[in-house]
């Protein structure tokens, strides 16, 4: 299977301000693929770096197997990228929005915005000042996905959108991606990790923290342990070596215990704290 996306010590600097330092990663052909952190992690810093939007002082990326440094123009006519702010000329008609996104790709794509405003619920005769957050995040979906790319790029896409919304999102990415499509999914909610993606990056403070398959991470040697040491209760996340942490255990007077396997939301905000 070929990587879609490669990413290669990628590294950026904002001064004072994190950027990103040192981050490799690879997406492959077919796969829903999240960025997980929590905001300032970094994930938007690659994202932008990834599609030339930014430039980078160190580290390599290649999109669709091309230098993005070099072939930037050709790279964006194949994405499908959608930021996290949703930001349109207010005095724009929906419509009028969409039909600009596909006129600069020099593509027809009413057939395809006709059914994605209808699966979405857009109403196309509204003003863009008129709309809700969650509405302007929807015609930021259309104009992303309207010109059916091999390549989806979503930046925290499902803020503001309704639940009833979010279930029609992922059930769109869903069928683009069986009709052969790639998506990177990058968002600070665990649940969207769980339901829908394939594999996942963890990012914090810059740095990447993991790359797994999210089943391989409910696998991991990571335990939950609840007990009551020396009269006080204490609960934690534990990685390390069981046999050592039983021989520091033994020094204690321990009167209750018990080890057991963590949800995925606790191995995911594992990697978000400083102790483990």
């Amino acid at each position: 299977m070929k990587n879609v996306i490669e990413i290669d010590h990628l590294t950026k600097n904002y001064g004072k301000n994190r950027g990103v330092s040192d981050v490799s990663f690879q997406v492959r052909e077919g796969e829903i693929f999240g960025f997980l952190g929590q905001n300032g992690a970094g994930k938007s810093t690659t994202i932008r770096s990834m599609l030339g939007l930014i430039q980078f002082e160190k580290g390599q990326i290649q999109i669709l197997g091309k230098d993005i440094q070099k072939n930037q123009q050709e790279i964006l006519s194949e994405i499908g990228y959608m930021p996290s702010e949703a930001m349109f000329y207010p005095s724009m008609k929906v419509k009028d929005v969409i039909k600009m996104a596909a006129d600069v790709r020099k593509k027809d794509c009413s057939s395809e915005a006709a059914k994605l405003c209808e699966r979405l619920q857009v109403d196309t005769d509204k003003k863009i000042s008129e709309l809700s957050l969650g509405n302007r995040k929807k015609v930021s979906i259309v104009c992303a996905m309207q010109h059916r790319p091999g390549l989806f790029v979503f930046d925290e896409p499902t803020s503001g959108l309704d639940p009833l919304m979010q279930t029609e999102f992922f059930q769109l990415i869903r069928e683009y991606v069986k009709e052969g499509a790639t998506c990177m999914l990058s968002t600070h909610v665990l649940s969207e990790i769980k339901s829908h993606c394939d594999r996942v990056a963890i990012m914090k403070e810059g740095r990447l923290q993991c790359v797994d398959e999210v089943a391989n991470l409910t696998k991991s040697n990571a335990k939950r342990i609840r007990m009551v040491k020396d009269g006080k209760q204490e609960e934690f996340i534990f990685d390390g070596n069981m046999n050592q942490l039983l021989r520091e255990l033994a020094e204690h007077d321990i009167s209750d215990i018990l080890i057991e396997e963590p949800s995925l939301e606790e191995i995911f905000m594992h990697f978000y704290t400083t102790e483990k």
